[in-house]
């Protein structure tokens, strides 16, 4: 199948780019990467007037780090975090992220903006972002924004994103060496998750979020305050309790799956 046809432009400026995806009457869309988008033209699950190329923007290549947070651009890829090209303020934990995303062709090409504005339930940006207390950055002709990424991502493909906004990026808090654990089961190498578990401890504060499971990234709040002190048993029953409330119709399967997953995360954070 191809894509129902569409205009494309490449705006020379941010500004030039959202005025172009405020435009009245048009269904548009933003392009980076491309990675999650062309699909989804192509299969036609996504359908628009027009495509606006935001690749060449380097308002959105920016990254910088500030005594309170990594400041990350939209157009930063997958690979740079891959190949420590991103200042590390998470202790190693979004490169470990970043290496397991797909293949290295996609993750050459893919961002991390354009996954954190689709809002895939299975992508492994959200979840880590949110265990990490990220907040997103977000442009449009009224000016600029930012949002905890709890708020930003509202369910599956559905964010908090409004005609003419563009995503800038993202910010990451700085904090004591956070440790981490990260677990992630997928049916083969480089597919989409089946269930993806990030534990992050930062000062007294722990934080564990459960993704693909349900319809958006969950913070496992029972989970979070066992973490450290409770045992294996109680931690099992924590996960329970949480995966009743937060993933209610998982079958069997995927509840034995997240708890695997869960286990593993803690396990290693735990371990650090």
């Amino acid at each position: 199948m191809k894509a129902a046809p569409f205009d494309y432009i490449r705006p020379s400026s941010l500004e030039a780019a959202v005025a172009a995806l405020a435009e009245d009457g048009l269904t548009t869309a933003a392009i980076a990467g491309g990675q999650s988008l062309l699909p989804l033209l192509a299969l036609r699950v996504a359908m628009v007037d027009l495509v606006v190329d935001i690749s060449r923007l380097d308002e959105l290549k920016e990254v910088t780090v500030t005594p309170e947070a990594l400041r990350v651009g939209a157009l930063t890829t997958h690979a740079a975090f891959e190949d420590g090209q991103v200042p590390d303020v998470s202790n190693g934990l979004m490169r470990r992220v970043a290496s397991g995303i797909s293949y290295r062709a996609i993750r050459h090409y893919g961002t991390i903006g354009g996954s954190v504005a689709l809002a895939d339930p299975a992508a492994d940006w959200p979840g880590c972002l949110i265990a990490l207390g990220a907040r997103v950055r977000i442009s449009n002709r009224s000016g600029e924004r930012s949002e905890p990424m709890t708020d930003f991502i509202k369910g599956q493909y559905s964010t908090s994103l409004a005609v003419g906004d563009i995503v800038l990026g993202v910010e990451v808090p700085r904090m004591p060496t956070p440790r981490w654990g990260f677990a992630k089961a997928a049916r083969k190498s480089g597919a989409f998750a089946d269930s993806i578990a990030v534990a992050v401890a930062r000062d007294q504060r722990v934080a564990v979020v459960l993704a693909a499971a349900t319809t958006r990234p969950c913070l496992m709040a029972e989970v979070s305050a066992r973490v450290m002190a409770g045992t294996e048993h109680a931690l099992r029953d924590a996960i329970a309790a949480d995966l009743a409330a937060q993933a209610p119709d998982a079958d069997a399967y995927q509840k034995r799956l997240h708890t695997a997953t869960l286990l593993r995360a803690v396990r290693e954070l735990r371990g650090q």
